[in-house]
């Protein structure tokens, strides 16, 4: 079995230094906010290109805290796209605001950001273009609409650690960031984790607050806060493998680049990249017909691929008020997209045989 995503392979290359995190880390007694995540914080604002990074708990508290530390509330709006994770929108709606959805660009699956202007009103607060499956969002015509009718831009950069727009990386696009670090990610921890990133001072001194029961000074509580921390031994471990970010980006391009050049089959549309540096190549994700059909063909011959996502956020019980609501081109993207296996520690024999098995699919 080619597996979709080997977690223990990928840790395993740098057990060594892990394992001596976690004892430094043990042996410290100190477990919460500490040297290992202030030194995290510091290099991974430094990796992002921004002045701050805030460590919490994981991705979406990352999102919902950037919300929340702009006062936004009810009756403000944010544009996102339709086609996300539903993470991206549940920030959105536990702050009470309301998510205006917009249609993906078909070719990029990232927001269409020539259909946002029309979306905007006088409620509305904010743009949060997803850097979907590790492609970062073109970002010319959002900052131009964010400049031009006095928006924040929030990025989720959950799946999209070290992609570029320009000469920029993701976390440095907008005014403020979200990161995951899910185990799956390029960058992901033993756990769940997130952090936030920006270069506005005062945005970042009240993120430190709130992540914090909403206090900067212990048992004085500023803000009404929550519990939202990294701990030590997850920092540690994200700061062995930031290490090895770039280079484990560009192994995924690597393969990337072998299988937009060597599958050939009509019935397999593949992803469209303009700019190598722009994907990182979270999920390869092609598109056909009959989804279900591909991905059980491809089962039987132990090849594991994956669906992100069956069902678009506006579909789901939980937004059940949404049901009703057509976003068609989103909708086609979510009947129709399979994920092949890619990822750093996959075998030279393991990606010619997936080549091999997609083109011979009929």
């Amino acid at each position: 079995m080619i597996d979709f995503l080997n977690l223990g392979k990928i840790n395993d290359r740098y057990r060594t230094e892990i394992d001596a995190v976690i004892k430094n880390v043990l042996d410290s007694g100190w477990y919460i906010l500490g040297d290992q995540c202030r030194e995290f914080e510091k290099n991974f604002a430094a990796y992002c290109g921004v002045k701050h990074a805030i460590a919490v708990a994981n991705g979406l508290d990352a999102l919902n805290l950037i919300i929340k530390a702009y006062g936004f509330a009810e009756g403000d709006e944010i544009i996102v796209p339709a086609n996300t994770y539903i993470a991206t929108i549940l920030a959105i709606t536990e702050n009470g605001c309301t998510p205006v959805l917009v249609e993906p660009d078909e070719t990029t699956f990232n927001i269409d950001a020539s259909l946002i202007e029309a979306r905007i009103t006088k409620n509305t607060k904010a743009i949060m273009p997803v850097h979907l499956y590790g492609r970062a969002v073109s970002m010319d015509k959002i900052w131009e609409l964010a400049k031009k009718y006095d928006l924040k831009v929030i990025e989720d950069s959950a799946q999209a650690h070290g992609a570029m727009f320009g000469e920029k990386k993701t976390g440095s696009l907008g005014d403020a960031s979200g990161f995951s670090f899910y185990p799956g990610k390029n960058l992901g921890c033993l756990g769940d984790g997130g952090a936030i990133t920006t270069s506005d001072d005062e945005l970042a001194a009240k993120l430190a607050a709130l992540r914090n029961y909403g206090s900067n000074v212990k048992y004085s509580h500023i803000y009404k806060g929550v519990n939202s921390r990294l701990d030590e031994i997850q920092a540690g471990v994200l700061n062995v493998k930031l290490k090895y970010l770039d280079a484990d980006n560009e192994a995924r391009r690597k393969i990337a680049r072998y299988y937009r050049d060597s599958i050939r089959n009509p019935l397999v549309m593949l992803p469209y990249v303009e700019n190598e540096l722009q994907h990182v190549w979270h999920l390869f994700v092609v598109r056909t017909g009959d989804r279900n059909r591909l991905q059980a063909y491809l089962s039987e011959r132990g090849i594991n691929a994956q669906i992100h996502y069956p069902t678009p956020p506006h579909k789901q019980k939980a937004y059940a008020e949404w049901n009703d609501l057509s976003f068609p081109v989103s909708e086609k993207l979510h009947k129709e997209v399979l994920s092949l296996p890619i990822s750093p520690v996959l075998a030279e024999s393991e990606i010619e045989y997936l080549v091999e098995t997609v083109n011979a699919y009929k």
